[in-house]
């Protein structure tokens, strides 16, 4: 990867509370217009790796580079090309969300003119325009995320870093959020998303960092975070009377059947190979062996989430 396509480079990133390191020394490399997802439990330093990389706090220990600039000796700089929406609305609750635009557009060196055009847009974009002249101490907790990542968004910064934009509500509004979020990043915008939903990771992210007590667990594509904890699994529930005859051919066909876990008449096999499926069932309806309902299932990042922070105890 070149010089001109990182947007985040962070070495030895570390950040140090009362004698304990909330942060452990992390490495990340973030691609422009790609979205990175930090996934890890409440307290594992998701929330203060952003808010070094985001200028608000200072490292303890490491480097951070933010398209090619020192978070630290510039970091002015990159503050001009970032926005930054935290867990919490940072907007004023007793004024509207007209009002609340009009004064981040003017922070943001907007004229009248401008403000107007860019509050209206902004309105209109995250699907709040009825709801302008309203209070936000009004607002739904779904719709006061949204003004909050609209305010983000002001500067129309190449860099936005959202922390667990979505913690406290509920699916449908979640879902509302996302769908701005995938909006966002198709206009071309490099989104760094710390989140503990797993869904969410896997809805929005390219690539994911899973992060647990400071440190950096593994990561990689949400594909191949899944292939390190597990393969395919086929599920497959006999007639009772065809049980016997079911784990035999499942011994007989699958390279892992040693693997097999038997739940009754229900019986799970890990599979390499997805022809060994085809030929399993070939094989049953020559032997007539009476087969109730099969499933394949992928791994997830459930399984990736618990096997892995397990591991780190």
């Amino acid at each position: 990867m070149t010089t001109d396509e990182i947007a985040i480079e962070v070495k030895g990133l570390t950040k140090i509370f009362k004698g304990k390191k909330a942060v452990d020394g992390i490495d990340l490399t973030i691609k422009k217009g790609e979205v990175f997802a930090i996934l890890g439990p409440n307290g594992a330093g998701k929330t203060t790796a952003v808010r070094m990389m985001s200028t608000l706090l200072k490292a303890d220990g490491g480097n951070i580079n933010i398209f090619g600039h020192d978070a630290v000796k510039e970091a002015a700089e990159v503050r001009k090309m970032i926005g930054l929406t935290g867990q919490y609305a940072s907007v004023d609750e007793d004024l509207t969300a007209w009002e609340n635009l009009m004064i981040f557009t003017a922070l943001n060196g907007l004229d009248k003119k401008q403000s107007k055009a860019k509050a209206t847009q902004l309105l209109q974009d995250f699907t709040l325009m009825e709801a302008k002249d309203k209070q936000i101490k009004n607002f739904s907790g779904g719709m006061r995320r949204r003004l909050d990542l609209a305010v983000s968004l002001i500067a129309n910064p190449p860099l936005v870093f959202l922390d667990e934009p979505t913690t406290g509500l509920d699916p449908r509004t979640r879902e509302q959020m996302w769908e701005v979020i995938r909006e966002m990043i198709a206009k071309g915008t490099t989104v760094l998303l710390t989140t503990q939903y797993l869904e969410e990771a896997d809805q929005l992210a390219d690539h994911i960092a899973l992060v647990d007590k400071g440190k950096l667990v593994i990561e990689g594509t949400p594909d191949e975070l899944k292939r390190e904890v597990g393969d395919l699994k086929f599920i497959v529930k006999f007639a009772a009377n065809a049980t016997n005859a079911g784990i035999a051919l499942i011994e007989e066909v699958f390279d892992r059947a040693s693997e097999l876990v038997i739940n009754g008449n229900e019986i799970q096999v890990p599979v390499e190979n997805t022809l060994q499926i085809s030929d399993f069932f070939v094989k049953a309806e020559q032997r007539k062996i009476d087969i109730k309902v099969f499933s394949m299932q992928k791994p997830t990042l459930d399984d990736v989430f618990f096997k892995l922070t397990e591991d780190n105890k």
